[in-house]
């Protein structure tokens, strides 16, 4: 009678054991398929710790734009939308994996969930191919980190064009997550679960996430190749996205009261009809709180404004280089 009440209690183990072993098979086979598909198409930049990955286009001498991704893509999102366009236009284009994202390493682990960490990293880099002052565009999570690459690292911006950017502070969801939730994103749950169940069950939401993001324009046909994303489903990116979600709420009560001390000229750009990030709760309040920001709101536009509005994104930006070169040397930040 004991030996059956043991295989029993042991059931429920082995299941999940089995599980997660058909899960690590198929993640490793995700993630082999994902890479050989998605080889680096740019060259990389070495900093202290790791390498960043970079896509580049347009004169080598050109006025740079720097590019950066939001959360659960990599450089080709915005190199793709607008990077191209912009190049065609003569400005030298880098658009930057973030790190951990596309092939980038995730230098720093968990750490570099902080906008300021991931800024003091393209510094670094751009420091090192001798990019700078540049114009930044941030889209969605890297409007925080433009924002901190301003106000952190001033010698590298020259203007900020931040689109449907996430940078004021937001209540933190974390108590309100169901208990199976808070269970799942404990560090060393998370770490087991990305890389076993994470990159299948990703795999299967891939489409619908590709939906509602794009919403209430339709999600582009073509999106997930010129994107190319399917490298978000590989187990250390399903991590770091992980981690860069659940950090920011913290980052933002801690950066946003410097916003005020940002002196270059900045767009704040948005789509009135976005409902991934609000543009009444984000981009209103911070073009205010950023003295002489401009705020232009697309109206029915959602949240891939650098997609389905990339003409106006793409103009708009050509305007604030002008700006930029009109204002002159100004410091990014007034200290």
């Amino acid at each position: 009678m004991i030996a059956v009440l043991l295989t029993l209690l042991a059931l429920p183990f082995a299941l999940a054991g089995l599980v997660l072993a058909i899960g690590a098979l198929a993640a490793l086979v995700i993630t082999l398929r994902v890479g050989a598909a998605n080889p680096p198409a740019g060259p990389f930049v070495t900093i202290t710790g790791g390498r960043l990955a970079t896509l580049q286009d347009g004169p080598a001498n050109g006025p740079p734009v720097v590019l950066l991704h939001g959360a659960s893509a990599n450089a080709s999102d915005p190199m793709e939308g607008i990077g191209r366009r912009l190049a065609a236009q003569g400005f030298r284009v880098i658009a930057f994996d973030r790190p951990g994202f596309g092939w980038s390493d995730r230098i720093a682990g968990g750490d570099a969930a902080a906008p300021s960490v991931q800024a003091g990293m393209i510094a670094e880099a751009l420091n090192r191919m001798g990019v700078g002052p540049a114009v930044v565009f941030g889209h969605s999570w890297a409007g925080a980190l433009a924002l901190a690459l301003a106000l952190d690292h001033p010698k590298r911006v020259s203007a900020l064009a931040l689109a449907a950017p996430v940078a004021m502070p937001m209540p933190d969801r974390m108590p309100d997550l169901p208990w199976y939730w808070r269970f799942a994103i404990k560090p060393p749950v998370a770490w087991v679960l990305s890389r076993t169940i994470g990159p299948p069950i990703a795999r299967r939401f891939l489409p619908e996430a590709a939906r509602r993001v794009f919403k209430p324009q339709p999600a582009q046909a073509d999106y997930p190749d010129l994107a190319r994303s399917d490298l978000v489903l590989r187990p250390e990116t399903l991590l770091a996205n992980v981690q860069d979600l659940l950090g920011l709420s913290r980052a933002l009560a801690a950066q946003s009261p410097r916003y005020g001390r940002i002196h270059i000229p900045t767009l704040v750009i948005s789509g009135e009809a976005d409902p991934i990030v609000r543009a009444d709760a984000q981009a209103v309040p911070l073009a205010r709180a950023i003295p002489g920001a401009r705020l232009v709101l697309l109206p029915g536009i959602g949240h891939m404004l650098q997609y389905v509005a990339a003409e106006r994104v793409t103009e708009e930006i050509i305007r604030l280089a002008a700006a930029t070169n009109a204002a002159g040397s100004e410091p990014a930040v007034a200290h």
